[in-house]
């Protein structure tokens, strides 16, 4: 967040106004935010837009609140429709007030949610009553800096007092941090993951935040395991978590949903991660399938309800790290990140530094390309016998660092 965006700010440290970055500036969101005033309704682009905004990050989607109810938010989406432009309203989320506003032309999709108040809530699930006052949504939401409203010319509403909190970097409950948890408990989550992505280091955890969750940790274990995992995918992925992991860890929270598991590896893995020489590549080899792996808990994937593809990345690498192929063998079995995401996992575990000699044995793994097709064992060789041979000569191979040639290959009793 840069200092020298003084017009964000008013003189007490409010913000007041995000001026007019591209995504507010948009045709599509100007002409659907209009349609809205002109009926005579409220509507703001509302939390994480506004948030990155000031944060100078990427705005990926743009979530609308308005006062308007849902069968009136269509009909106002609909009429937008000429015969040159053609506007669509779904309703994909109508339980929660949401229909989803298609701009024509591909030009976006944006989703409009009407404003609401919790009547009830289990922990899970809230019972919602639509609302035309703008505070009673404002504070159903989560943490003061996902609480913004800016209409479409860049005014900013704060109505939590989140100003104070997204200029320090701090990230707190809304009200009382018991009762949000207690009306969804993946918030506890979530708090973690926004203390880790958006939060000051300097500072670190918002302790009434954190002594909430760790009273609450138990709630838990009634959020779905496809929700948890969908939480700590994007947790683990963030820059230098291993704090916030060993927050969760001394709070009870991370045995809560991984029992067993430690942060101990992983911050060893992201030192690692760290000293891994970028030169040629783009990006550190950060991987979410190890950085889990690394926690410890036997049965992770299927707790987190991990998808195929990062589940069998999980268990291979889990595996190799102690198995103790060499690097070249790694590098010729599974592609060169997969091999260095092995080695950071297996340095890790048994706390050896990084060792960047290997490398060049993973690049030469990953090239090699074995020289024994099936038929040039044929007929001598068939069926079963066939494959046999063809296994024996690739070990022997992949032994001798890929120097043996196809012709001393095929010369070998």
């Amino acid at each position: 967040m840069s200092d020298g965006k003084q017009s964000f700010w008013d003189a007490s440290g409010a913000l007041t106004n995000i001026g007019q970055p591209r995504w507010l500036v948009d045709e599509a969101l100007q002409t659907l935010m209009a349609a809205f005033e002109d009926q005579g309704h409220k509507i703001y682009a509302v939390g994480g837009c506004v948030r990155d905004t000031v944060l100078e990050r990427a705005v990926s989607d743009v979530d609308l609140s308005t006062d308007a109810l849902p069968d009136v938010t269509t009909e106002i989406v609909e009429q937008l429709t000429t015969r040159k432009t053609s506007w669509k309203a779904i309703p994909t989320g109508l339980e929660h007030g949401t229909i989803t506003a298609v701009a024509p032309n591909g030009a976006g999709t944006f989703e409009i949610t009407t404003f609401r108040k919790d009547i009830d809530t289990d922990g899970r699930h809230a019972t919602v009553a639509y609302s035309k006052d703008i505070v009673d949504d404002a504070m159903r939401r989560d943490f003061t800096i996902n609480a913004f409203y800016s209409d479409r010319r860049g005014k900013v509403h704060d109505l939590v007092g989140g100003s104070t909190d997204l200029k320090a970097r701090r990230v707190r409950f809304i009200g009382d941090p018991l009762k949000r948890i207690e009306e969804d408990y993946l918030r506890i989550l979530r708090f973690f993951r926004f203390t880790a992505s958006i939060g000051n280091r300097n500072e670190g955890i918002d302790a009434e935040g954190l002594s909430a969750c760790a009273q609450l940790a138990e709630g838990l274990e009634g959020v779905s395991r496809e929700r948890i995992g969908m939480e700590m995918t994007r947790l683990i992925a963030q820059f230098d978590v291993a704090p916030i992991i060993g927050s969760m860890e001394q709070s009870g929270v991370l045995n809560r949903i991984l029992p067993g598991a430690s942060v101990l590896t992983l911050a060893r893995l992201i030192d690692l991660e760290e000293t891994y020489p970028i030169e040629g590549r783009m990006l550190p080899p950060m991987d979410v399938p190890t950085r889990l792996a690394s926690l410890g808990c036997e049965d992770i994937a299927d707790r987190l309800r991990l998808s195929n593809v990062d589940a069998r990345k999980l268990n291979l690498v889990h595996a190799e790290a102690g198995l103790m192929k060499p690097p070249h063998e790694l590098g010729y079995l599974y592609g060169y990140w997969t091999a260095v995401h092995c080695l950071l996992l297996r340095w890790a575990s048994l706390m050896q530094p990084f060792d960047s000699s290997v490398l060049a044995d993973v690049t030469i793994g990953a090239n090699a390309e074995f020289p024994i097709k099936a038929q040039d064992l044929m007929p001598a060789f068939e069926g079963k016998a066939l494959g046999d041979r063809l296994k024996h000569l690739e070990t022997v191979w992949i032994r001798a660092r890929f120097e043996v040639s196809k012709a001393d290959l095929l010369a070998m009793p």
